[in-house]
């Protein structure tokens, strides 16, 4: 009897984690379109970050990209650059975006062009940075989690070659703004 109630905390907390994983609207809507053809989508896993970190080499800009990386705990992109109503997607996506988790850090409206930035934060450490993209014919949505410096993602969106990232550098430009 004292061994069934020693696991029921354990399997509770194993179904609640689970569940939690299973329910969280990022996740949910990256799968809902991973196989759609309109899409381009990039996962890179924690265990590519981890290898990337161990490379050493006498190139400063590989070097200036390992300390970038080496904190990242995994990245996920979905994008599409001739989809018919971005815009609907970004509002979709948007709703999905659960408020009490995530505070707001940037968001540009530039003509047509909707950009949004969201941070998922413990303490002074970020877990989690959150794009979003939505254009007449665009959507991006880029989620990077790990131990983030937001200074040094902004240096990584210039060396990246993925659509959206290129909307990493207004973070940098927003902070400078802040400072003035």
């Amino acid at each position: 009897m004292k061994k069934q109630l020693f696991l029921l905390p354990l399997f509770v907390l194993t179904f609640v984690m689970n569940a939690s994983a299973q329910n969280d609207g990022i996740t949910r809507f990256f799968k809902q379109y991973e196989d759609d053809e309109r899409f381009t989508m990039v996962f890179v896993s924690p265990k590519m970050f981890q290898m990337v970190a161990k490379i050493e080499t006498d190139d400063e800009d590989w070097n200036n990209i390992r300390e970038i990386v080496k904190d990242l705990g995994g990245l996920r992109v979905l994008t599409a650059d001739s989809i018919q109503d971005g815009v609907a997607m970004y509002k979709s996506a948007l709703a999905r975006v659960p408020q009490n988790e995530y505070a707001e850090l940037l968001t540009v409206r530039d003509g047509k062009e909707n950009v949004r930035f969201w941070i998922k934060d413990s303490g002074n450490i970020i877990e989690e940075l959150l794009l979003l993209v939505g254009s007449e014919n665009e959507f991006t949505m880029l989620s990077f989690v790990g131990k983030i410096d937001l200074d040094k993602i902004s240096q990584l969106s210039k060396t990246l070659d993925i659509d959206g990232a290129q909307h990493l550098s207004k973070i940098k430009k927003s902070k400078d703004k802040e400072k003035e």
